[in-house]
């Protein structure tokens, strides 16, 4: 346990010193890529990241940096409480078939239509220097990693996003890039986002 503390204290520091970098904040060095990154991390320290991803934003922000942290979990209550279905969704789950609620729930929840959409507006409505995206988890499978990232691509191209993935990026010449989820579930292959434990300033 000391052990992960101290990686994870390590990747925190790191995170910091990338995210209040100007060669990140100014997305230096991408090759015309996306400033899309990823901070994979193991699934067991989820609740160490949550609370270490608060004191991260309340550093940097005391240093003049701000984050906007999106949690997908809570913009998908949003999304379905400003439809005024939320009520609705949750009496079906007790009733439908698990497939049946799962694409019932990616419809109300469409990435293209609903979900991207509620994203670019908060960014719109807020100033900030990073974008972080969250709660990767919980919404896991109605919500892929992969579609999100695939959709902002077109919306969010000037200022970095980093979202906190509980699980593997990883990258082989056989595979390419491949998100799994928890260390075990494929999400989808994802080729455009950089791996922020690897990022040099």
């Amino acid at each position: 346990m000391a052990e992960a503390l101290k990686e994870l204290t390590k990747d925190f520091e790191h995170l910091h010193n990338v995210l209040s970098s100007e060669r990140f904040l100014k997305c230096q060095g991408l090759g015309n890529e996306v400033p899309f990154f990823i901070y994979p991390f193991k699934p067991a320290w989820q609740f160490d990241v949550v609370e270490q991803t608060k004191l991260l934003s309340k550093k940097l922000q005391s240093e003049g940096f701000s984050i906007l942290e999106i949690n997908l979990y809570t913009l998908g209550f949003e999304i379905l409480d400003n439809r005024g279905i939320t009520e609705k969704v949750l009496e079906r789950e007790s009733t439908m078939d698990k497939s049946k609620f799962l694409k019932l729930l990616q419809g109300a929840l469409d990435v293209e239509n609903q979900l991207v959409p509620a994203i670019a507006q908060k960014a719109k409505e807020n100033d900030f220097h990073v974008l972080l995206i969250s709660g990767i988890g919980e919404v896991f499978p109605y919500i892929r990693s992969h579609n999100i990232l695939n959709n902002l691509q077109s919306t969010l191209k000037d200022k970095p996003t980093l979202m906190m993935f509980p699980g593997e990026y990883s990258y082989s010449e056989e595979n390419g890039s491949s998100l799994n989820l928890f260390g075990t579930l494929l999400d989808d292959k994802y080729y455009r986002a950089f791996d922020i434990t690897k990022y040099q300033i």
